[in-house]
């Protein structure tokens, strides 16, 4: 179906100007230039698009060849990545059908019936049928300004449904993550799942083992860091797709006590998408040290009545329950450092005498550690009266510091004179 431009409101005031740049120069090359995908549908429903994406019936070498800030990237999905400064338009072939393949084409591989290699190239009306959603596989000319639907995305886009082009299950078992994206996109835009979409969502979240853990690292970044985190965690649970994410977490959900975790996890997730909404900063370490914590809480548990000290004994948990959630979801260094030291730093923020809370007080992960402890208290898992004393802490005077920390200050000192037995002492031999 074709609709001319009078009869939509996707107008081109509101597409980038750099997505704009790319549709036309495609077009003056005489390459066919669609606006596609979530840039479309996020227009059509009055949302700011965050990115914009482009098909053309150029390969990705002759896109490269259009244009000189051009890069190709991809194995699995050869794509053209056209820059402008940090500003990146994704410009994609028409993909085709590939039903006419041997099962030996180097460009389409399947493995388990799931898509491996995707790189045979067809016509749009192919293209649009291998897109995952209806909402998904709108088109925008910009050789008329028309719209261009092939998969009744409009009629689902109006009812507010999230329908899968094709058969369901064959579509989820090609790309498992599709069952992920159904998730995200129902969340997101508030819609409802279609009936036939929906019932595999609970069969086969196994086919998740299956996915590279990097890849699955990116998908849930979008899902929980996109600030509607609560309600993902709430329909993944629903559709059993946690438990196959989160192993270790759902085990310790299941046997929840007294509503912790779950209030937990759900205050965590509930503060991350309030920051979200505010453009408050946030960052990945303290969403997954909040997807993590209990399982951690529980191995330090055991681990610190087998004996130990409890620094070490956390650290030791830490390694425990990340090595085994590594190989699901491969989580970064420069996320899962920070996410184990604002674990490590909860014990430290139980002393609270002498000089430790002004050293612990300028530790680059303070601020994270300490909102981590706020949320443990409303959950009544933490001291509510160890989080009051450390906000009053940070806004305390220096006097009021001081007398704070006083008691454990003048023990220190009097257990220093009787083990020493000398005269006097240096300011420095106090304080350190």
């Amino acid at each position: 179906m074709i609709v001319p431009r009078p009869e939509h409101n996707l107008s081109r005031a509101n597409i980038s100007e750099n997505a704009l740049k790319v549709l036309y120069r495609l077009r003056q090359e005489n390459y066919q230039a669609h606006l596609v995908g979530g840039g479309v549908r996020d227009l059509l429903l009055g949302h700011e698009p965050k990115d914009f994406d482009v098909a053309t019936d150029a390969t990705p070498e002759q896109v490269r060849q259009v244009f000189r800030n051009c890069r190709l990237i991809g194995r699995r999905f050869r794509l053209a990545h056209v820059h402008f400064g940090r500003d990146i338009i994704e410009v994609a072939t028409f993909r085709g059908s590939g039903e006419e393949s041997d099962g030996e084409d180097p460009d389409r591989r399947l493995e388990n019936g799931m898509i491996v290699r995707d790189n045979i190239y067809g016509s749009i009306e192919e293209d649009a049928l291998r897109r995952d959603f209806t909402i998904n596989a709108l088109y925008y000319d910009i050789a008329d300004f028309s719209l261009i639907d092939y998969a009744d995305g409009l009629a689902d886009l109006r009812a507010g449904r999230l329908r899968l082009i094709g058969d369901p299950e064959q579509r989820y078992r090609e790309d498992p993550v599709r069952m992920l994206r159904a998730v995200r996109f129902a969340c997101k835009l508030g819609f409802t799942i279609d009936t036939e979409t929906e019932r595999p969502l609970f069969e086969l979240g196994h086919l998740l083992h299956d996915i590279p853990a990097a890849r699955l690292f990116d998908e849930l970044i979008k899902l929980f860091h996109s600030g509607y985190g609560l309600d993902v965690f709430e329909k993944l649970r629903h559709y059993g797709l946690f438990g196959h994410l989160f192993p270790a977490t759902e085990a310790c959900l299941a046997c929840e006590d007294q509503a912790f975790p779950v209030t937990f996890v759900s205050r965590g997730l509930s503060n991350t998408d309030l920051r979200l909404r505010d453009d408050k900063p946030t960052t990945p370490a303290f969403l997954f040290a909040i997807l993590l914590w209990e399982p951690v809480r529980r191995a330090y548990e055991r681990l610190l009545g087998e004996g130990g000290n409890p620094i070490d004994v956390i650290q030791a948990a830490s390694v425990e329950v990340c090595s085994r959630q590594q190989s699901l979801v491969a989580i970064p260094k420069r996320f899962s450092l920070p996410m184990r030291e604002i674990w490590a730093l909860q014990h430290r923020l139980e002393q609270r005498e002498g000089k430790r809370p002004y050293r612990l007080i300028a530790h680059p992960r303070f601020r994270a550690a300490y909102d981590f402890l706020l949320l443990r208290a409303e959950a009544g898992e933490a001291d509510s009266e160890l989080a009051s004393w450390w906000t009053r802490f940070q806004d305390a005077t220096s006097q009021e510091r001081a007398s704070m920390t006083e008691s454990g200050t003048k023990r220190r000192r009097s257990r220093s004179r009787r083990r020493r037995r000398k005269p006097s002492a240096s300011a420095s031999e106090v304080s350190g």
